[in-house]
């Protein structure tokens, strides 16, 4: 049994700092927000320190994650997922995968309204998005787009971009995001075509 707990708990410094670069924080800023050290926590995710409540309860809270998700628990008896949404810039995204680092998948919603002015962003990662319901507007570098329905683009989210509604209506997307700047490849395989 005690061989398990280290293993669990080998793993979590390595969570915490995908967690951390997956949300382009800093040590600093993870600091300041939940009054751990940043010497504590660069111990943490190097595994030098062993985590405990303590510790573990203020960085889940500020990574919007459930506790067992940073120590790896196995799930029980409950099959059901329970999506957490996330409010930023007027959108809902909701997670739909769970695991720290690589490709991460979103249910992305833009609520009705007033179009808005596009307020281009950059930040590092390559981006992949399919529109479920409604009309997007994507602005990427200086190209301004519209996507209906049934239709996908993919970027590198270091040039500027901006989503917004085309319309005024509500879009919702499904988005695959790779932080490293992972393509996603949608390619049939060689034996898959008929």
């Amino acid at each position: 049994m005690s061989e398990e707990i280290d293993t669990v708990l080998d793993a979590v410094g390595p969570r915490l700092r995908a967690l951390r670069r997956q949300r382009g924080s800093t040590l600093a800023g993870v600091s300041a927000e939940t009054g751990i050290s940043e010497s504590t926590l660069s111990r943490l995710e190097s595994g030098l320190r062993r985590p405990n409540l303590e510790l573990l309860l203020p960085l889940s809270r500020a990574y919007d994650v459930p506790l067992d998700d940073l120590v790896g628990a196995p799930r029980t008896g409950d099959p059901r997922v329970h999506l957490h949404p996330v409010h930023r810039y007027g959108m809902t995204f909701v997670p739909l995968t769970r695991r720290p680092g690589g490709v991460h998948a979103y249910k992305m919603l833009i609520p009705a309204g007033e179009p808005a002015e596009p307020a281009p962003q950059t930040h590092s990662g390559h981006e992949w998005l399919y529109v479920l319901n409604g009309t997007l507007r994507l602005v990427v570098g200086d190209r301004d787009l519209v996507l209906p329905p049934g239709e996908a683009a993919e970027f590198d989210t270091t040039a500027p971009h901006w989503l917004g509604s085309a319309d005024g209506r509500a879009v919702e997307l499904l988005i695959l995001f790779g932080l490293q700047g992972e393509r996603v490849h949608v390619r049939p395989r060689e034996n898959d075509q008929p």
